[in-house]
């Protein structure tokens, strides 16, 4: 049975750690997942754990030629196991996360975990190195204010769009965002657990924000306005294109695999080039064509459906019972 798009993929990808203010930093890997830091005058936070504690260990040496203050807190921005499973690596930090977040976590973490796990064997180096799922420490409802010494940290629940916790790390004085997948650019959006009823308006409040420079989920750290509102556009187009096509294929009766096809070839010419794009369309169309059919919760991803919405959608077919766990 051939695989996801992306268990091929196994090359390295070059890291940036950009600086983007005094003690603030985005790292980026050429569209895999990001993560932020922010340097307090005691201590540091992490934005993003990564995937496992391996992972975070290059985050923790680039930390360590900036600054030699402790790593004291981790801000999950939602419950994907790509984020939040490397969260142990940090040892004595407090990890945060919305409160929405954690029910997440509750609800369907596991499934997410073992399923993300066979999707991306590459961003799941020393996956022996998890011990189990991330808990936070401290949950917050909506928004909360952690002082750093004198520099504000903002952490807001900021709506719906990539899954139901999506949450951003603002520092107003710095006019710096964090987003987390709520935005990508030149990445593609990641929509298996979307609401994509919703995102319109959550990227409308993040571009409220008024941020100057602005960390995706995916794709370089953006560095002016300019480039903030690029990726505020971009990400907005993809979503509200594709659940367009989905909504239109479920207004005439279209199955899955017929919407998958039509949205692949009127989203291939103009998104194709964008990171992932072949792995994520198939989650993508199954999510939106869900949600224009009336679904609003996403259904759990687990490994089994995994593999068969893949088999479908790919292939034509269907797995045989022998193949349901590979």
């Amino acid at each position: 049975m051939s695989g996801f798009a992306s268990t091929n993929d196994m090359a390295d990808k070059i890291i940036s750690f950009d600086e983007l203010g005094p003690g603030l930093y985005g790292y980026t890997a050429e569209g895999d997942p990001n993560s932020g830091i922010v340097i307090g005058d005691h201590g540091v936070l992490v934005v993003d754990a990564q995937a496992t504690p391996i992972m975070a260990q290059d985050i923790i040496a680039r930390v360590k030629t900036v600054t030699d203050k402790p790593i004291t807190h981790v801000v999950l921005t939602h419950y994907h196991a790509v984020r939040v499973l490397g969260a142990s690596g940090y040892p004595g930090a407090q990890v945060i996360c919305s409160d929405v977040t954690r029910d997440m976590i509750v609800e369907r973490g596991q499934q997410d975990m073992d399923s993300e796990i066979g999707r991306f064997p590459r961003l799941f180096r020393g996956k022996e190195s998890v011990p189990g799922l991330t808990w936070p420490h401290l949950t917050f409802h909506k928004k909360m204010t952690l002082w750093m010494g004198k520099r504000e940290v903002q952490i807001i629940h900021v709506g719906r769009s990539h899954t139901a916790g999506d949450t951003v790390v603002w520092l107003p004085k710095e006019k710096v965002c964090f987003s987390g997948d709520i935005v990508e650019f030149g990445a593609t959006p990641y929509c298996g657990d979307a609401h994509f009823t919703d995102w319109p308006a959550t990227l409308a409040a993040v571009g409220a924000l008024g941020a100057e420079k602005l960390v995706p989920g995916r794709g370089r750290s953006l560095m002016n306005p300019a480039d903030v509102a690029e990726g505020l556009r971009g990400t907005a187009a993809f979503t509200s294109d594709l659940f367009g096509i989905c909504k239109r294929a479920v207004a005439r009766g279209a199955g899955l695999k017929e919407t998958y096809d039509e949205a692949m070839q009127e989203m291939r010419p103009k998104y194709g080039s964008w990171v992932i794009f072949e792995h994520c369309m198939p989650f993508n169309v199954s999510r939106a064509y869900d949600e224009a059919k009336g679904l609003d919760r996403p259904r759990i991803w687990t490994a089994e459906r995994d593999v068969e919405m893949w088999r479908l959608l790919e292939h034509g077919t269907t797995m045989k019972p022998a193949e349901a766990n590979p």
